[in-house]
């Protein structure tokens, strides 16, 4: 049911530092860009990087699901945590028996 892509994403208050040092200091082509988050081409692995003032999530990995709505049932069902995001168009995390959060996207390629 859940797949693993190659794709995280981590949360920062300062996305003009974020994106200065991921295209600078470490080279990685930017693919994307808003007012609430960066994209990056990191070679193996697509980076995405939120704004979040008040919370620093680092390295989530992200799975990917045919159903959406139906993997999230089931994960609360099973006892993960849902973590609400800000601002709250970006949706939810989840958060496994250990405290490690993870996202899990609606894709039907590659399942």
């Amino acid at each position: 049911m859940f797949r693993s892509n190659c794709e995280v994403a981590i949360h920062v208050p300062d996305l003009c530092k974020a994106e200065s040092f991921y295209t600078q200091v470490l080279g990685f082509r930017l693919v994307s860009k808003n007012i609430d988050g960066l994209e990056f081409d990191t070679g193996a692995l697509r980076l995405f990087v939120n704004r979040d003032y008040d919370a620093l999530y680092s390295f989530i990995p992200s799975l990917n699901v045919s159903n959406y709505q139906a993997a999230r049932n089931y994960l609360i069902a099973a006892g993960c945590k849902s973590i609400a995001l800000r601002p709250p168009l970006l949706g939810v995390y989840f958060q496994d028996p250990f405290g490690f959060v993870f996202d899990i996207v609606e894709h039907t390629q590659n399942l």
